[in-house]
Order: structure tokens, then sequence, then C-alpha cells
């Protein structure tokens, strides 16, 4: 049975990690209002790769500046955002880990105080969270050019020297948006049954994968369910064959908490991971991350049929929580944490203050 300490290695490319730890993408609010990469968010990350992380996934970074989520976040749209990119990516691969950018568009959750514009998604939707009153519904020539868009973020992502792409399917933006029954209703090629609703995520994977070299790594990570918005699990294990028909190198699943069983099926004991190891083991690289914190933890993952452990928390209260992932006993402290001890691990003032929006998490 592989342990979170073991080395891992892409079936497809070849490429090898030194564990099965992963840096998840985290909303850090550091970047420059041009959506260029900070000092502080550039170091956060590097001291995640010198902590031991096999993977270090950047926070969500927009590909158009209409996009854009929130305040302080990385964008991967303009070529004035390539000397910190490449920085990045450089800084990661020489401290021994592998760099992922996370790429995505925030659609009905980009605020127009933000961004200036209306925000899109695949319906018409209220804005609830961008505060807009409703979403404007994507032309067809729209979606043609937001495909586009997630192909140029990818070839700058790769020019800048990462590793591979992530793309953002999960979390309620706009792939998960034109996934969710409840926000895509459109009655053309876009909306309609699961398979028609992956449409727009399934033409961004062979878009990105026409334009980057074989050996770049091409992933998806998914909400399993997003009741809020209509992904419910069945259709989410349904797109995950298409998934691994499309030739992608892993699945990365968003469990929130890999120790609770799908809220549709609370009789069943089988846990989220469980659900998708089972028919895809072997198949696929599988990345579940959700509530682990310590190794029992993420050994009890992995033993659900997880290739790699996905850390979020636990990775910003300890940044070399990944060099103890061959020790089964270890068990870092948690939550609260001083603000002190949050700057010493790396966060800067912005992202300490970001923070106090998880309950618990800051003293």
């Amino acid at each position: 049975m592989a342990v979170p300490g073991d080395e891992f290695t892409f079936p497809r490319t070849g490429a090898t990690l030194r564990n099965r730890a992963v840096l998840a993408a985290m909303t850090n609010k550091q970047s420059n209002p041009d959506g260029t990469l900070s000092d502080a968010e550039i170091n956060w990350l590097l001291r995640r790769a010198e902590g031991g992380f096999g993977i270090i996934t950047t926070a969500a970074s927009h590909v158009t500046p209409g996009g854009q989520g929130w305040v302080g976040e990385m964008g991967v749209w303009g070529d004035h955002q390539m000397p910190g990119l490449t920085r990045l990516a450089d800084g990661i691969r020489e401290r021994g880990a592998l760099g992922l950018a996370q790429i995505f568009h925030g659609g009905m959750r980009a605020p127009e105080e933000l961004t200036g514009e209306q925000p899109v998604s695949a319906s018409e939707n209220p804005c609830t969270e961008a505060h807009c009153g409703h979403s404007r519904e994507l032309s067809g020539e729209e979606i043609e050019g937001l495909i586009t868009a997630f192909g140029d973020a990818a070839v700058r992502c790769f020019d800048a020297g990462f590793d591979g792409v992530e793309l953002h399917g999960a979390h309620g933006y706009l792939i998960c948006q034109f996934l969710g029954e409840g926000t895509n209703r459109r009655e053309d090629e876009w909306g309609g049954d699961i398979g028609s609703r992956a449409g727009f995520l399934l033409r961004i994977i062979e878009e990105v994968k026409s334009r980057v070299p074989d050996d770049f790594l091409v992933g998806v990570r998914i909400s399993p369910e997003y009741r809020k918005i209509g992904v419910k699990i069945e259709d989410s294990l349904v797109l995950s064959e298409m998934l691994v028909e499309s030739g992608i190198d892993f699945l990365h699943i968003s469990c929130w908490d890999c120790f609770i069983p799908p809220s549709d099926f609370p009789d069943d004991s089988r846990m989220i991971t469980e659900w998708f190891a089972e028919p895809l083991s072997g198949r696929i690289p599988i990345i579940s991350t959700g509530a682990i914190w310590d190794s029992s933890e993420a050994q009890a993952v992995m033993d659900q049929g997880a290739d790699l452990i996905g850390v979020a928390r636990a990775g910003i209260g300890h940044a070399d929580w990944a060099t103890h992932a061959s020790n089964p006993d270890y068990s870092p402290a948690r939550p609260p944490f001083t603000p002190k001890h949050l700057a010493e691990q790396g966060l800067s003032k912005p992202f300490i203050e970001y923070m106090r929006n998880w309950k618990g998490f800051v003293e």
C-alpha cells in the first residue's frame, strides 16, 4: 500500500514527484492590482516548495481581465505578468517541487465593481456573491473566445516554466457553472444533459492540449457535488469518465471533507474519494483534498484510493508539512494560530487578514 512519503510518477509524461503531498491552490489575496505576482505571494509558495511538497499549485489565476474573482488575485492573461510567473516557476523547480498553475474564470462570481464588466455565465443567474444583480448569458462566440483564452493562458504558463496547469472546474466558478444543471439552463449545444454541459470543459482541455508540448501536465479540479448550483455526484462520476477519455493527467476532487459521505447518499458508508477511486483506479491519478491535517488522515485518504493528497489549511499553518509525510505519527498543531506564527510561516499581513474569514483559524 502506498504511503504519503512515496515517490509518484505521472504515467503519461513520466514526471516524477518526491512524495505524494500536493499544496492545493488557495486564495491568498497577495497579488498586485494588475494581476502580477507580488514578492509576498512568490515567497509564501516558495516556502512550501522548500518545505518538501511534491507539487506546488498556485492560487486560481484568471485567464481574462473580466474573469477576476477577488482583490489580490494573480492573472495569466498578459505578457506583463510573465516575469513574476517565470520567477515563481523557476523557484519551485529549483527547490525540488513540480509547479502547477491553476487557471480559471470567475464567471458570475467575478464582481462588476472589480472588473468593470457585467459578470457572465452559462445562463442568466443571480449574482449574490458578486453583488451585481444578474449575470449575462454568454453567446456562442464569447464561449469560443474564452476557450481560446484558456489555451493562451496555458501557453503562457508553459513559457514561464511551469510543469503543467490545473483547470479549475470546482467551487462554483465559470467551468463549474457550465457543469451545474441549476446554473446552466441553455438549450443549445452547451446545455442539456451532463454530456452537453461538460462540453465547455472538454473543449478547453482539447484547446490546451493542442497548444502545449506533450510532456506538459494538464489536470482538472472538480467539486464532486456543489448543490448550490446543481452539481450532483452522479453527474460528476459520468464527467470523470469523460475526463479519463480526454487524456488529462490527473483528476483533483475537492471534497471539502474527505471523511464524510456524499450529502445525497448519507447512508452509503463510502467516502467521496472511494466513489471515484473504485471505477477509476489505475486509469487516472486522483488527488483528493479536504480536511486532511495529520499524517494518519493523509494515509486514510490514500487507503480510500487517492494517489496524491491535497493539503490546504494545514499547509498554510505549517510550511514544512510535507517533510513529515513519512512519519505516521505526525500531528501538527491545529488552529487557532497567532498572527506571529503565520507571519513566521511566510504569510503577509493581507493573507493573515484574509484567513480571519475562516472561523477559528487566526487567534
